[in-house]
């Protein structure tokens, strides 16, 4: 389970990072630093989940190649460069990513502490993550009728 964080995380990171550069559109100018933000914080959780493993004794994935097959939230390649576009990718995998700690809280709750500390402190990030996106994305929506509005 955490090998399977650990390549989510790095393709999270990319996911944000890589989305943050190639945006296009209205919002980009405030979107864009929040989305490196979220690239850095997911880049912390996966030196988080790789110290665990460690100390479980366990052996982090050592090659990038296995990160897609590890993973079960899809990285999206953002082919369209719109902010939705971006920030809908984006929701999706936080909304896959707050599974993934979820599922590793409830097993490891009452028999593993640190690890369980650990998906609770990363989940609640991700929850942020989620707020963050769904507030933009309400934004960008009032402000698309806000415009369909003005054109009336």
């Amino acid at each position: 389970m955490l090998n399977e964080a650990l390549a989510e995380e790095w393709l999270a990171y990319y996911q944000y990072w890589i989305g943050a550069r190639v945006m296009e559109g209205p919002m980009r100018s405030e979107v864009e630093p929040e989305l490196l933000l979220h690239a850095d914080q997911e880049l912390n959780h996966a030196v988080l989940v790789v110290e665990r493993i460690l100390q479980l004794g366990g052996t982090p994935l050592l090659n990038p190649n296995q990160w897609p097959t590890f993973s079960k939230c899809a990285y999206e390649e953002p082919t369209d460069p719109y902010v939705e576009e971006i920030m809908k990718q984006n929701l999706t995998g936080e909304r896959c990513a707050i599974q993934r700690y979820q599922d590793i809280a409830e097993f490891t709750n009452g028999k593993d502490h640190a690890t369980y500390q650990m998906a609770i402190t990363i989940l609640n990030e991700e929850l942020e993550h989620e707020e963050d996106i769904e507030a933009w994305l309400n934004d960008l929506e009032r402000m698309k009728e806000d415009f369909k509005k003005l054109r009336l």
